[in-house]
């Protein structure tokens, strides 16, 4: 039984051993992919920032805060968070930042359509990935690192 399951797992690993280099690039667009939605969204909201403030104060419902102070900080966030993340300078930061924008964007809104939901789940996996495994091989951290440092 274990040679006939070892053959028939050899090849599985063999591929799964060349898909796993993908995961690399797989990680990048991921980075720069959630980058691009979020700074977009900034960039939308400096636009046209009387339409922003009256957002955060009539549709967006962010607990705790004054709707001015949650639009100056939810702005600066999807402006400056995603710049660190495509860079991939401290990769996990910016993602666990926005992170927090992902959520508070999602519970502040008091009715949210079923697509909105589902990509924010989206992101909010992808912002959890890079949170967990850091910005990947081609990140600006990985070149910070002081194990790659020294030579």
């Amino acid at each position: 039984m274990s040679t006939m399951l070892h053959a028939i797992y050899t090849p599985y690993h063999r591929i799964s051993s060349k898909i796993e280099l993908l995961h690399p690039l797989a990680t990048l667009l991921s980075r720069l992919y959630i980058a691009k939605v979020f700074f977009v969204a900034g960039w939308l909201k400096i636009q046209d920032w009387d339409t922003t403030l009256f957002l955060f104060e009539e549709e967006y419902q962010v607990p705790f805060l004054p709707f001015e102070l949650a639009a100056y900080l939810g702005t600066a966030g999807e402006l400056v968070l995603p710049i660190l993340l495509a860079l991939g300078l401290a990769s996990r930061f910016a993602a666990l930042g926005l992170s927090v924008v992902n959520i508070v964007a999602v519970i502040s809104l008091a009715e949210i359509a079923p697509a909105a939901l589902y990509l924010h789940m989206i992101w909010g996996i992808l912002l959890a990935h890079i949170v967990i495994y850091g910005g990947g091989f081609f990140s600006t951290d990985r070149f910070l690192t002081p194990q790659n440092n020294a030579s």
